[in-house]
């Protein structure tokens, strides 16, 4: 074999290689089958949650500072009147499309069509791909990110890709690649209808690898109704190999699945060593000067209750401040009164003065008129 020939040979090893690398990326967030499972641990490809901390020494952009999950502080936050609200497109889709659920060992991701699609609320079109969920166990919360250091029940992933670019593959390493809406998930009084079109399928991928076609349903019902507020920050996928390529969407609204079907969330997977697949959330990361904004005011709505949806999502905001809009509405009227009783005493004050010197040779009559008071009620 002349020493050109070998020399091609090694380049189309090594680029086989780093497209196997590539492919742990799309268990999750790409939708593509997963590698098979091998070998564990630092140094190799493989990578799971309970060495997260080691994520960094495989997969660079795991120890980068642009990462995500993130906490949101809400006292911090910034609101731009610039963020529009989120439009989708096609996301109704009917029973006679089929649609692949698969437990990939790491979650279990819904494959989307390419007529999915985020048509406003961001400065480009992107393109969904797949979407997944992250939850904890019957012990403990499981969300990613977190609001003022709460943790929620779950949190639902829709992943997005520019249109800009060919495929997922080609945009994820690009800054402004993907778009992920997010939405936390709470336990409620009943059955979510459009959660339930993938929780009745669990038992049927129970194992790593396994997978299903389920009937097309309204994506839509899986995300709050109310896409006008929410929380946008720049961050990763959060999962190797992290890329930092990710435009969040936060949904302030939260989503409320029955206690049962939390439990089936939790409870019905096994990941890649054959164990409960559970608390598959990585921790936050820093912000490291990252601004997170917000499309309303949050100073206003710290815990104000919004008209729940017709899908049965929340009718809770997630701040912890006990500072209700009604208690500004109070402060207000208590303002208007004390001005108004102050106004009251000062014409008692001057009439009770100009009576007393009414008869001074040096000083002429007036006639003094109550001020009139609007009705502020």
């Amino acid at each position: 074999m002349s020493r050109a020939v070998l020399r091609v040979s090694l380049l189309l090893l090594a680029a086989l290689g780093r497209a196997g690398a590539g492919s742990e990326h799309d268990q999750e967030h790409g939708g593509e089958d997963p590698p098979p499972s091998g070998e564990k641990g630092p140094g190799h490809s493989h990578w799971s949650y309970e060495e997260r901390e080691h994520w960094g020494v495989d997969y660079p952009d795991c120890a980068g500072t642009v990462q995500s999950p993130i906490n949101i502080d809400m006292a911090k936050t910034i609101f731009s009147p610039h963020l529009r609200p989120i439009q989708l497109s096609g996301y109704s889709l009917p029973a006679n499309e089929k649609l692949k659920l698969k437990n990939n060992g790491h979650t279990v991701v819904l494959n989307l069509p390419e007529s999915l699609a985020i048509t406003g609320g961001y400065a480009q079109q992107y393109r969904a791909t797949q979407l997944h969920l992250h939850w904890g166990s019957p012990s403990g919360p499981g969300s990613e990110h977190t609001i003022n250091g709460h943790r929620f029940a779950a949190e639902i992933h829709v992943v997005h890709y520019n249109t800009k670019y060919d495929s997922f593959k080609e945009a994820m390493v690009h800054p402004d690649g993907l778009a992920v809406l997010g939405a936390f998930l709470e336990v409620g009084p009943r059955e979510n209808p459009y959660y339930q079109e993938i929780i009745k399928h669990l038992y049927e991928i129970q194992g790593e690898g396994e997978e299903v076609l389920v009937p097309g349903f309204n994506i839509a019902g899986l995300l709050p109704a109310n896409l006008k507020l929410y929380f946008h920050y720049n961050g990763s996928l959060t999962t190797p190999p992290c890329y930092q390529t990710v435009k969040w969407t936060l949904f302030n609204q939260t989503m409320l699945l029955s206690h049962d079907q939390m439990s089936v969330l939790a409870m019905s997977l096994r990941n890649d060593d054959n164990k409960p697949l559970q608390n598959n959330y990585r921790p936050v990361q820093g912000l490291h000067g990252r601004r997170v904004l917000a499309s309303f005011q949050t100073s206003l709505l710290l815990e104000k209750e919004m008209p729940p949806g017709a899908d049965g999502s929340a009718a809770t905001g997630h701040a912890s401040s006990s500072f209700h809009a009604g208690d500004v509405l109070a402060v207000l009227f208590g303002v208007l009164f004390a001005i108004t009783a102050l106004a009251f005493l000062l014409y008692i004050y001057k009439h009770r003065s100009q009576n007393a010197r009414l008869d001074s040779p040096t000083k002429s009559k007036v006639i003094y008129t109550a001020a009139t008071t609007e009705n502020t009620a």
